[in-house]
């Protein structure tokens, strides 16, 4: 891939430039600590107090008032490139006056400061790669991003260009009459220079989907489709991809003793197969437990994982997983290589079987049916399923949304550019699609109960295994999904939802409501594309 694929030189011609960008925080900072290693990056971050330590060596850290992503403060720099490309239905705009004015302030910020740069590559598959330089003002979000981004070898450095600059500096606030924005929070993109500026918040998962929304405009025209999924691969060499906003199970449903992990958030699907974007994992912690999900919770005992808003017993150095205190939204960022059963490669075949992870807070949808590949369309540009609380600011509880794709806040394009993509790769895949409802069973949020991981698990695996392509089905009168009508393990009442409700009326009721929100929003995505 590649990252300078459509820029304009003469658009650009008096205006910063990655290598620029890397120069002059070189001349203003008082110190460029560059490509420093994990065990250098843990201990500077405890030495300057931005992290606590446990017992074992992980590190506990704090993002202060912001404990998720701020979708509402996210920009895109409007100019030739971007103009009539970018789905502007789904973000806000700055000028590139406005973006250089902000990254002229920020660079000023850096004057007498100690900065960490960090330089990283995005892309497992190495002619499709971008080259990322990292500079940020904490050490422990350049360690955040060491881990989830793929390392460079001692000798990839020697000649590392990069394409692709991160300025992050969460102690520099914008100024909304001077910088052109809402609040003095700002993740700003530039995808004719590939220039990211990232202020005013210390949530680290800003840096990490920065880096996915970049890949997710070029990506089209390479004739990747960019996605918002986690990938595995099973003994026989067949790929999975699970589809689905944070909260939905992608992490948790990926990562298995049994199935070597790919990566848990985002990959691109070229006519060559599957690559992940990262090299690291960065998965939910509120109420993870060692019986539930063993492979993560080792890694919270690992030196100088991250465990982002966990809370931390002052007296007893033990960790509550348990406690939403801070945030429903508690994170543990991990490199890959905590994970024993993964995919060294970063990349795998094209998939045998699609999961599309819906949380549904209506509580209505079985807890799996086997879509058409035209269904699959319409569930993937519909992308159902709630918004689990604390993903993002103001998201005290589960909402139910449509996120376009699955990943609408980071998808630049307007979704039926990623659909026609689906689609083309379904056609020479025959793959497998599935969609997993990992939400409410027996009533909406509130009244109904979340779906049991045990019991996910075992339908998950029954489709994996080839058990589903045996077994019949039933058309569900309301949504027309096929749904199986047995599986091994699973209480039967539990694949037909009306029978777990105790008021078959409200169920119907609810159900229809939900449909005809699905017309809504498909009319919306429709109407929108024209």
């Amino acid at each position: 891939m590649s990252a300078q694929q459509q820029i304009d030189p003469q658009e650009n011609a008096d205006r910063l430039n990655n290598l620029d960008v890397a120069n002059k925080i070189y001349k203003n900072a008082k110190l460029v600590r560059q490509n420093d290693v994990t065990r250098s990056l843990a201990g500077r971050a405890l030495r300057r107090g931005e992290v606590v330590a446990t017992r074992e060596g992980a590190l506990v850290a704090s993002t202060g008032k912001f404990t998720g992503r701020s979708a509402g403060d996210k920009y895109i720099v409007k100019n030739s490139v971007s103009r009539d490309t970018v789905w502007w239905d789904n973000t806000n705009s700055l000028n590139a006056d406005q973006f250089d004015i902000l990254l002229q302030d920020m660079l000023e910020h850096s004057i007498g400061k100690c900065v960490y740069q960090q330089q990283l590559f995005a892309g497992a598959d190495v002619t499709r790669r971008y080259n990322v330089d990292v500079f940020s003002e904490s050490a422990w979000h350049a360690l955040f991003i060491r881990h989830l981004l793929i390392r460079p070898t001692e000798q990839d450095l020697n000649d590392f260009e990069a394409n692709v600059t991160i300025v992050h500096m969460p102690d520099f606030e914008a100024v909304p009459s001077r910088h052109g924005t809402k609040t003095s929070t700002c993740i700003a993109l530039d995808f004719s220079r590939n220039i990211v500026l990232i202020c005013g918040t210390a949530y680290a998962g800003e840096i990490k989907k920065s880096v996915f929304s970049l890949f997710n405009f070029h990506a089209p025209d390479s004739d990747i489709l960019p996605m918002h999924c986690s990938a595995n691969v099973g003994s026989k060499g067949d790929t999975t991809l699970f589809f689905g906003l944070s909260g939905t199970g992608k992490t948790t449903l990926s990562t298995s003793a049994e199935r070597a992990l790919v990566g848990d958030d985002e990959h691109g699907w070229s006519e060559d197969g599957i690559f992940n974007l990262e090299g690291g994992c960065y998965a939910k912690a509120i109420n993870l437990t060692k019986e539930s999900e063993p492979e993560i919770y080792a890694t919270t005992s690992m030196p100088a994982t991250i465990l982002e808003n966990v809370t931390l017993d002052p007296v007893t150095s033990e960790l509550d997983f348990s406690d939403s205190s801070v945030t429903e939204n508690t994170r543990i960022a991990y490199p890959l290589s905590a994970i024993s059963n993964r995919v060294k490669s970063g990349t795998a075949p094209a998939p045998k079987n699609i999961v599309l992870l819906t949380a549904d807070a209506f509580g209505v949808l079985p807890p799996i049916a086997k879509l058409s590949p035209k269904q699959a369309i319409y569930y993937f540009l519909s992308g159902y399923t709630a918004k689990v609380a604390g993903t993002e600011r103001g998201i005290t509880e589960p909402q139910a949304t449509f996120s376009a794709c699955f990943g609408a806040p980071f998808m630049a394009r307007h979704p039926t550019v990623y659909g026609e993509l689906l689609q083309k790769r379904l056609e020479t895949s025959s793959a497998n699609i599935w969609l997993l409802n990992t939400g409410w069973t027996g009533g909406a949020y509130g009244t109904g109960k979340r779906m049991a991981l045990k019991t996910t698990r075992t339908i998950l695996e029954a489709a994996l295994c080839g058990e589903l392509e045996q077994s019949s089905y039933r058309t569900d009168e309301i949504f027309g999904l096929q749904v199986p009508t047995g599986i091994e393990g699973v209480e039967a009442t539990i694949l037909e939802p009306e029978k777990t409700w105790d008021d078959p009326l409200a169920y119907r009721a609810q159900a229809q409501k939900l449909v005809q929100l699905f017309a809504e929003t498909f009319e919306k995505l429709q109407a929108s594309s024209n």
